[in-house]
């Protein structure tokens, strides 16, 4: 935002939380006020910088999913650079029979964006949201071209991609705000890194590696073919250290 896009550096932290709150993601967010970039170049330059280093092979997580005897889809906002980069660092790139992505998501959105001006404030170098021209209500932001979670348009999107069933599926994911909107339209919901349940999570799940030991039935397929399903009082609290 500061090199890119000129954005003073004073501005960029509350200025990126706005835009993340509204919209999901910053990137959603800058196209929706009036920022027109390439999305590649953008996910090149934000990725680039990420200390992917940091990431091991997972061998634990490895073997659970090729042991689980159901069908498993990546859901990610990322780019698919990205996302293979990960599982690739993480070991896992065989293990998940189908991947939505950025890309998946938004297949002809390069450069447009919906800005109709009116919110966007620029005052000499000075860039910010002018909020108050919503008056509180963010059905009246700008429109994103970006399709992404934690949206309903993003799920409904990812559900005809993947050829998904909502009711008939688990989704994991470690955002609050994902969990929410999945449960809404249908998902049964387990919020991840955590053993307390919000809003939304059928589930709360600590520690990833623990799958097997919360949901047994998934690996009966027995099981399986009577469908999940998910109590609604639930938390599971089982802690490793891999």
């Amino acid at each position: 935002m500061i090199q890119k896009l000129g954005i003073e550096e004073s501005e960029v932290s509350e200025f990126n939380r706005v835009l993340y709150k509204n919209y999901g993601t910053s990137m959603a967010g800058l196209k929706a006020v009036g920022y027109d970039f390439d999305n590649d170049d953008y996910h090149s330059f934000v990725h680039g910088r990420l200390p992917y280093e940091n990431l091991k092979p997972d061998p634990v997580l490895r073997n659970l999913l090729l042991s689980l005897p159901i069908r498993k889809v990546i859901f990610s906002n990322a780019d698919e650079i990205h996302v293979a980069k990960v599982l690739r660092k993480l070991g896992l790139e065989d293990c998940f029979d189908g991947i939505v992505n950025f890309e998946s998501l938004n297949p002809t959105n390069k450069t447009s964006n919906n800005f109709d001006g009116g919110y966007l404030v620029r005052s000499g170098s000075r860039t910010a949201i002018n909020l108050d021209a919503t008056n509180g209500c963010s059905s009246l932001l700008p429109k994103s071209p970006i399709v992404c979670k934690p949206f309903e348009d993003a799920f409904e999107q990812a559900f005809k991609i993947a050829n998904i069933n909502p009711h008939k599926t688990l989704f994991f994911d470690d955002s609050t705000r994902n969990i929410e909107c999945g449960k809404s339209i249908g998902l049964h919901t387990v919020l991840v890194g955590t053993s307390r349940r919000t809003k939304g999570a059928d589930y709360a799940l600590e520690n990833i590696h623990n799958i097997r030991e919360a949901f047994p039935e998934l690996w009966d397929a027995d099981e399986i073919s009577k469908n999940i399903k998910c109590s609604e009082n639930v938390a599971i609290e089982t802690p490793v250290t891999a």
